[in-house]
């Protein structure tokens, strides 16, 4: 009898699983993929397509490039998975039944109730998104003057924010545009909740680059061409970029299984309350020690979507399943063309200094990436990318 088994989303989650479910699954199996885009796309190099649109085909990576041709790929968006009658719904109106689902189709942008943010500003969860932000911040910079600038904002100083910040101050430096930027953060540092260090030595950087940073007060409401705060004066802008924080994608909302914001609770074996469903990435909100859930980062998707390929072929041989914990393995961060790097784990190993930047950090935040894409296809693969990342 052929088990039929889902795969949904081609993020980090889901391009990660199924090269693992090939090789993990048996002959009796039948592996269907599906996404509503036909290429993976490096979300966390993403920002590189705010300065230069041209690198996008650099940090995207065709479906077909990572399957095998036994592995049937589906472009669709999904609606819905009806985990009683184990179908998941698309917008088209096609069925794809399943006997076990990997939901992993990413998350949406929280704007936390906060007057007007669902509405005005651009987010960045797409390479869509990326290319409209550099055309804005383009047409934004061309109607500007000197003595006249064009306002940037950026709201959320978390990786995304930071380091989509630093390409916008990139592309103005490049192109010697009229641009003032700013990058607000509610809380009173920036990169929360790093350390002291890091923040630092980030907000040193940014700062450098002649970037404005606004600390310890909320955005209170978001209106066509401008921002409300707590406490400081209304903030005037041409282009804003929200990058606050994540939720769950609309696509779960009707999912009958246990869930926050949209976002599935799935145990520490990456399966949720229903045995047949198991999720993975920024959609789910996976179970860890202290109860404690792994954050919503690219670096726990790819860690967890190897877990979560072997569980669906332990469930499906009735084998008791794996436990996955997340391994922080440090961060990297881009600032332009600069780069930081703070307590990076490499094979187990820690580096001997804590933060550092350089050329040394540049080529671990490129290696990092560079191997993210050799895994699921080649390292010639990879290595055609290194330039862009």
């Amino acid at each position: 009898m052929t088990t039929r088994v889902v795969v949904l989303g081609a993020g980090y989650a889901g391009a990660g699983a199924i090269p693992k479910l090939e090789s993990e699954l048996g002959a009796d199996a039948e592996l269907t993929w599906i996404s509503d885009t036909d290429y993976h796309l490096v979300l966390h190099e993403a920002h590189r397509v705010i300065r230069d649109p041209g690198v996008a085909e650099k940090i995207t990576v065709p479906t077909e490039d990572i399957k095998s041709p036994s592995t049937t790929f589906v472009q669709g968006s999904v609606e819905n998975v009806d985990v009683e009658e184990r179908v998941v719904e698309l917008a088209d109106g096609e069925d794809v039944e399943y006997d076990y689902a990997l939901v992993g189709i990413g998350s949406d942008t929280a704007t936390y109730g906060i007057d007007g943010m669902g509405e005005h500003p651009l987010t960045l969860k797409s390479l869509e998104d990326a290319r409209e932000i550099h055309d804005k911040v383009k047409e934004a910079a061309r109607e500007a003057t000197r003595e006249d600038p064009a306002t940037v904002v950026v709201g959320g100083a978390g990786l995304s924010g930071i380091q989509s910040t630093g390409e916008i101050a990139e592309f103005r430096d490049r192109h010697n545009a009229p641009i003032d930027i700013y990058l607000v953060e509610a809380l009173p540092e920036i990169f929360p909740p790093g350390d002291s260090e890091i923040q630092g030595a980030l907000r040193h950087r940014l700062e450098d680059r002649d970037i404005e940073i606004l600390t310890d007060d909320p955005i209170t409401a978001a209106n066509e061409d401008s921002i409300e705060f707590d406490e400081r004066d209304v903030l005037d802008y041409d282009v804003f970029l929200w990058t606050g924080g994540v939720t769950g994608p609309s696509e779960l909302g009707e999912v009958d299984v246990d869930k926050e914001h949209n976002r599935l609770n799935a145990e520490s074996n990456l399966q949720t309350a229903d045995d047949r469903v198991f999720a993975v990435g920024d959609c789910a909100m996976v179970e860890q020690a202290d109860d404690e859930v792994a954050p919503p980062t690219a670096q726990a998707a790819w860690q967890a979507a190897d877990v979560a390929a072997e569980n669906i072929a332990r469930a499906i041989e009735g084998r008791r399943l794996k436990t996955w914990t997340y391994e922080d393995q440090g961060t990297l961060i881009s600032v332009g063309e600069t780069a930081l790097a703070h307590e990076v784990q490499m094979n187990g190993f820690s580096s001997p200094v804590r933060t550092f930047n350089g050329t040394p950090a540049k080529v671990l935040k490129k290696g990092a990436a560079a191997r993210w894409i050799a895994k699921i296809t080649s390292w010639p693969t990879a290595l055609q990318s290194w330039d862009a990342l």
